[in-house]
């Protein structure tokens, strides 16, 4: 989890997370939500770091990734900024993910 920027429509985080790679890992989903002080906070969309997505980008990938749906009711609009590779050897992988900002 992120630290929360508040009010803003453009968050800049520069945080670094790292999570091992299972060997059967397929894909790793990230949500970005809306933090709210007096109710429920709110999911705006997610993406997905896929094992293909990763294969294409075999020294990493670094770019804005639009926002998916995670309620097929609600209408989605924005992307994150995310620079993600793949650490280690086989045997033990790692993914590090730098979540950069938003708009």
């Amino acid at each position: 989890r992120t630290a929360t920027v508040w009010k803003t429509l453009s968050p800049f985080w520069g945080e670094e997370y790292e999570v091992q790679l299972q060997p059967g890992f397929h894909s790793i989903s990230i949500y970005v939500m809306d933090e709210d002080a007096l109710s429920r906070d709110d999911i705006i969309g997610k993406v997905c770091i896929t094992r293909d997505m990763l294969a294409e980008h075999p020294k990493g990938y670094s770019g804005w990734m639009s926002l998916s749906e995670v309620d097929p009711d609600e209408e989605v609009q924005g992307e994150i900024h995310l620079r993600v590779e793949v650490l280690g050897s086989q045997g033990s992988r790692r993914l590090c993910c730098s979540v950069l900002e938003a708009r």
